[in-house]
């Protein structure tokens, strides 16, 4: 992918995350293989559906590394011993990556008819209040000062 003319603009100094960001989104954007769905199950869970059919549990990875959740397959059929005449499945190996936001958390990962369903959940944090008590101090000058009463009759010295 070639550069953004936008970051090329010396103003715009130590952007260079951004953009390699940006390009590694195109990149995975671009390929298509496998399709996925993405869908709201709940106002607080996720689930991404990857169409795998023709890979097995053994030939799938699901991991998340940092802020990302990495799917990943990898065919181990042995395909020497196989002649095609016509091959229109595709069994190729695969690498998809999702952007996982701040507290979005992975659940279950289960695979049903060669769907690949994957569960988020972002649990809605629920308000913490917490009363803090609050001290009665004596205070240090009002216990050592002495009390010293002038009779408003004597006189001064």
């Amino acid at each position: 992918m070639s550069r953004l003319p936008v970051f090329d603009n010396p103003l715009l100094l130590g952007f260079d995350h951004f953009e390699r960001v940006l390009d590694r989104v195109a990149k995975s954007s671009a390929e298509g293989y496998p399709p996925y769905n993405i869908e709201q199950v709940s106002e607080e869970e996720l689930r991404i559906t990857l169409a795998v059919a023709g890979f097995s549990m053994d030939d799938l990875e699901v991991t998340t590394e940092d802020n990302q959740l990495v799917i990943r397959g990898r065919n181990s059929e042995d395909e020497a011993t196989r002649i095609y005449l016509h091959r229109g499945i595709a069994a190729r190996q695969f690498q998809r990556s999702f952007v996982l936001a701040e507290g979005i958390e992975v659940g279950a990962a289960r695979l049903e008819d060669g769907l690949l369903h994957i569960d988020l959940a972002r649990p809605i944090p629920e308000p913490e209040v917490r009363k803090i008590k609050i001290e009665k101090v004596q205070s240090a000058a009002k216990n050592s000062a002495k009390t010293i009463e002038l009779d408003p009759e004597s006189p001064k010295n």
